[in-house]
């Protein structure tokens, strides 16, 4: 199912609000590019890409785009006062270090264990999985941004992915445009925050995996 650029604007801007100045940050291709656009003033992220930036900023103004410049994606970005420049090995040898405080990433599926699929739907032409093997297992925090549902209609957050996995119980939280979901390590899929105009029955029909829902949950007009 579509999503809307308010939505992905709400997402990616919900999303901002884990990061705290200081925080070495990746994000992945999609809705994570977006966070970088809604960083609270007086908060400083060193947000890194895997092709050898570290310390790249929001998207540029249209018509100041630099060629030369651009994320993982291969998409134009900024970059802030200290950046420096490195090769991709070096970029993934600070993935593989743990040198990442918080990849934000894209999803096909999640599972209520926190499994990842994001890189392939069998029988597809895609590029590859890139650096989303090493973020989801070496980053400290990862987040997910997705639609809640597929384009067929059912739940991409399941009791058991069905897709190749990425990497297995790495997920930390999901942010989709119904709710915010925090996976807890023994205790599943916990649901936090329930976005408008979405109701916490909307988000337990919509999730195949159990979900517990507590006696307090936050809403996000």
């Amino acid at each position: 199912m579509g999503m809307g650029e308010e939505s992905r604007d709400r997402i990616a801007q919900r999303a901002a609000r884990e990061l705290k100045d200081g925080m070495v940050v990746n994000l992945g291709i999609g809705i994570p590019t977006r966070v970088a656009d809604f960083i609270p003033d007086g908060v400083r992220i060193v947000f890194h890409a895997e092709n050898g930036i570290l310390g790249a900023g929001p998207s540029p103004a249209a018509g100041e785009e630099d060629p030369f410049l651009c994320n993982a994606g291969g998409f134009p970005v900024t970059v802030i006062d200290g950046a420096s420049y490195c090769d991709s090995a070096i970029a993934f040898a600070m993935i593989r270090r743990g040198g990442i405080d918080v990849t934000i990433l894209g999803a096909l599926e999640v599972s209520e264990s926190g499994d990842l699929a994001n890189w392939i739907v069998p029988g597809k032409r895609v590029a590859g999985i890139g650096g989303a093997m090493e973020l989801a297992q070496k980053a400290k925090k990862v987040i997910v941004l997705m639609n809640h549902l597929n384009h067929k209609g059912e739940s991409k957050i399941r009791k058991q992915c069905v897709l190749p996995l990425t990497a297995t119980a790495c997920v930390d939280m999901i942010i989709t445009e119904m709710a915010v979901i925090e996976v807890m390590p023994g205790a599943g899929l916990i649901l936090r925050e329930v976005m408008s105009p979405y109701t916490v029955e909307d988000v337990v029909r919509s999730t195949e995996a159990a979900l517990t829902v507590p006696e307090t949950v936050g809403y996000i007009p």
